[in-house]
């Protein structure tokens, strides 16, 4: 029975542990702290059709991921309160910038019919998709947007995975070629794979492997707002307002406000009270609701590389390593597809030309 090693469970371990549960001949180990992740920091969109970032092969990542979630999640029977094709709103304050963002929506729909029909909203009509808003420049809506919380897709998918052949230790390791150590305990793998974000450098003993990622902190927080259950606020669209943080609708009277992008912050996960008074401070202005109040606050650091790409593949000059980083804001879109292709790697049945998503993995180490 063939061992497999996934070092962090964050979006794309966890996809990586689903697909690899299809198969009962391995015995797969999943090794996380879980401190820190940046997927249980994420604010939730999938939504990259008009991103404006001029790599290709992120653009192609981030749009078959995008349709890739969605295949997961029926799937896997996701309930609404994991994933949700509710739907995003985009805001614009000149008239202008407007029509031009509206011209490349319809520009991009002719090739990705997962966006759905595009179509400007005026203020009034927003107000009537988001009944709490008091307020809004007009946007646009597009229909095939939706929201995910990463750390219940996270949660929902390991689930299935530990009924099949998946066991999860939550401990920080170390990897030296097919090793993997912890208390001072070792273990030999056929193959591994370190997905660990940010922290990618930190899980390998070899000095020789040693990627160019920096780490940044991402703050969100779980804003309550009292809609005396007028609406039910997980069936409304998420909202992108211009120069402003995303409002994410959820569950029973809560929605996740943000995130930032700090960077020179290292590893530090201590709350900003300026971020978290400037999100709630937000909500106020939008709404027609009073008592607003923070319920949580989440931190996370993610992880980028220098061209602001993510990179996975096999590791040069170890046959058996696979790596995986650098996704940025993106990761909910990119992790999981990143996560399929790097299962399908370990077990040999890869027929795609990955080179159509990322440059080769060389390209990312520290010279």
């Amino acid at each position: 029975m063939k061992k497999i090693a996934i070092i962090g469970g964050g979006i794309v371990g966890s996809t990586v542990a689903y697909y690899l549960s299809k198969y009962q001949n391995l015995c797969v180990y999943l090794f996380d702290s879980e401190n820190g992740q940046a997927t249980k920091a994420a604010a939730g969109i999938i939504s990259p059709w008009l991103s404006k970032r001029r790599n290709k092969k992120w653009f192609k990542l981030a749009t078959d991921g995008a349709a890739l979630v969605k295949e997961i999640a029926l799937e896997t029977n996701m309930t609404s309160d994991i994933y949700n094709n509710s739907g995003t709103i985009i805001t614009r304050k000149n008239p202008n910038d407007l029509k031009v963002l509206y011209s490349l929506a319809k520009q991009r729909e002719k090739n990705n019919y997962q966006m759905g029909n595009v179509e400007i909203l005026t203020s009034k009509e927003i107000q009537q998709k988001i009944p709490y808003i008091s307020k809004s420049n007009p946007g646009i809506f597009i229909p095939g947007g939706s929201k995910i919380d990463g750390e219940l897709y996270c949660k929902h998918l390991q689930k299935i995975a530990l009924k099949s052949n998946l066991i999860k230790i939550n401990k920080k390791v170390k990897v030296d070629n097919n090793m993997v150590y912890y208390d001072n305990q070792e273990f030999e793998f056929d193959k591994i794979i370190v997905s660990a974000g940010a922290w990618i450098n930190e899980c390998f003993s070899n000095s020789m492997i040693k990627f160019d990622i920096y780490p940044q902190k991402g703050q969100l927080i779980d804003a309550q707002i009292n809609t005396g259950n007028k609406f039910k606020l997980n069936e409304l669209p998420v909202l992108m307002p211009e120069g402003q943080y995303d409002v994410i609708n959820n569950y029973d009277n809560h929605l996740f406000v943000g995130a930032t992008h700090e960077n020179g912050m290292n590893f530090d996960l201590k709350e900003s009270k300026k971020a978290s008074t400037e999100m709630i401070k937000q909500i106020d202005e939008l709404s027609n609701i009073n008592n607003n109040k923070i319920f949580d606050v989440k931190l996370g650091t993610r992880a980028y590389t220098n061209d602001f790409a993510p990179f996975f593949g096999r590791v040069p000059n170890y046959k058996d390593i696979f790596v995986a980083s650098g996704l940025g804001s993106s990761g909910l879109t990119t992790g999981p597809l990143i996560g399929k292709i790097l299962s399908e790697m370990v077990l040999g049945n890869i027929n795609l030309d990955i080179s159509l998503y990322t440059k080769d993995v060389n390209e990312y180490l520290t010279k």
